[in-house]
């Protein structure tokens, strides 16, 4: 398995508002990055999508820590195995830290050429959502 872990950002929300939001995919919508994902498809616990370069792909959330944690997990038709691990950690009020785990079942072959953009695309997420809930635009 290949681990990849994001930087770290820092939302001026609570943990709990975080998390009731990124606990349900459909609430995804205004954070997926158009020019790389596209038939973007979401139910509360499941979502499918096509990743430019990548192909289709499907997560499902199989585990929730109210306030800390989402486990996220390949669904279906995925190229390779993966599993995704959203990490809260509220610091103090209106301050909390995002962090993202990425383990992937890679080939040899495929290792070096994939964690290099799986590392860009968990800070891109990072990124985007820490900008999302800065700026108020999911109210």
């Amino acid at each position: 398995m290949s681990k990849v872990v994001s930087k770290i950002g820092t939302i001026r929300k609570n943990d709990e508002e975080i998390f009731q939001f990124l606990s349900d995919f459909r609430n995804f919508t205004p954070l997926v990055p158009e020019d790389k994902i596209q038939n973007w498809q979401a139910e509360e616990e499941v979502c499918h999508l096509e990743i430019s370069g990548v192909g289709k792909t499907g997560m499902k959330m199989v585990e929730k820590e109210p306030n800390k944690l989402i486990k996220i997990t390949s669904y279906k038709e995925t190229p390779f195995d993966f599993n995704l691990w959203v990490q809260l950690k509220q610091v103090e009020e209106n301050d909390t830290k995002i962090r993202i785990t990425a383990e992937a079942q890679l080939s040899p072959f495929l290792k070096p050429v994939i964690s290099k953009h799986l590392q860009k695309g968990l800070d891109a997420m990072v990124d985007k959502m820490t900008e999302f809930f800065n700026n108020d635009k999911h109210l």
